[in-house]
């Protein structure tokens, strides 16, 4: 038996049809969080094009077979803008949606199994591919060479995983004196006894082995010079007064601290989803989607709604 839509929901899927009509969006990105009737949507949209996003392959059964294009998310559990944020760059990965589209998003803000909430999200005011110019921007003493090499290896870090499943890691770039000062050995240090040739990071080699190496507890520090000072390091430094958004774990917490606490730029690869986040002065200075295409990302602007509103 198909589930039935709610008369909000209804009503919310009629007022974003008519509401992309009138600015001319091109898209509908829906996200939903159990199956619906999506003849009765695709009918509702009356033209439009209409993405479903969803956690797992059974929130979203029969929107294939509806004709719908679907992006799985497997974010159970995070933030309602973070699992948008992630539907809208996998939909411009896998050409679903240009990278300069104009979308409404329609979501459960508030009560889950309903739509009850919608925003318009223009991507190319949030959206774009990763550039020089982008780290560039940042106020920092190490050299735009030594860091591109180190972001890139991050992004490439949250692409592939290694062996096959998620990895997690943190790099730490320049007043690498300090950083060691401010952090301890977790264990047995792998580039210990190498000669500097032997931890260049613009060497290929090299960077290959510090895909090996990330996969062990602990902080990755180079210098600004491209070289691997230590791994496997604890960074000791104080996250006191630190805020940032919830859900980010005691890797993103450390790489701000260090950030703050020294001159040194923090690149932090996530576990859950390989998404990397560079660290300046304790804050959050830019956000990468590893996709085939590394894309960068202003956080998006979302107010939950407010109960009794």
């Amino acid at each position: 038996m198909k589930p039935e839509l709610t008369p909000q929901s209804k009503n919310m899927a009629q007022y974003a049809v008519r509401l992309a009509k009138a600015i001319e969006a091109d898209a509908m990105l829906m996200l939903v969080e159990e199956p619906a009737d999506w003849k009765t949507l695709k009918r509702l949209a009356r033209g439009q094009r209409l993405v479903v996003a969803a956690n797992t392959a059974e929130d979203a059964v029969g929107a294939e077979e509806a004709d719908l294009p679907v992006v799985l998310l497997d974010m159970a559990g995070n933030p309602v803008h973070e699992r948008l944020t992630q539907a809208l760059l996998e939909s411009v990965a896998d050409d679903i949606l240009p990278a300069g589209a104009e979308v409404i998003a329609i979501y459960s803000g508030f009560d889950p199994g309903t739509l009850d909430s919608l925003s318009v999200i223009r991507l190319d005011e949030h959206l774009g591919r990763l550039t020089a110019r982008d780290l560039r921007q940042l106020e920092t003493g190490v050299p735009l060479d030594t860091l591109k090499t180190v972001v890139d290896l991050a992004v490439e870090i949250g692409r592939e995983g290694r062996e096959g499943k998620p990895l997690g890691t943190l790099f730490v770039v320049g007043d690498s004196r300090k950083v060691l000062a401010s952090s301890r050995p977790t264990g047995f240090d792998p580039v210990k006894g190498y000669s500097r040739k032997e931890r260049d990071i613009r060497d290929r080699r090299v960077r290959e082995g510090v895909k090996e190496i990330a996969q062990i507890d602990g902080a990755v520090v180079v210098s600004s010079e491209g070289i691997v000072e230590a791994a496997g390091r604890y960074l000791d430094a104080s996250a006191v007064n630190i805020t940032l958004s919830k859900g980010l774990g005691a890797r993103h917490w450390a790489a701000a601290a260090i950030s703050r606490a020294t001159k040194a730029v923090a690149i932090a690869v996530s576990e859950t989803n390989g998404t990397v986040r560079i660290f300046q002065d304790g804050e959050v200075m830019l956000r990468v989607e590893p996709l085939r295409r590394a894309m960068k990302w202003k956080e998006f602007e979302f107010e939950p709604p407010i109960a009794g509103d």
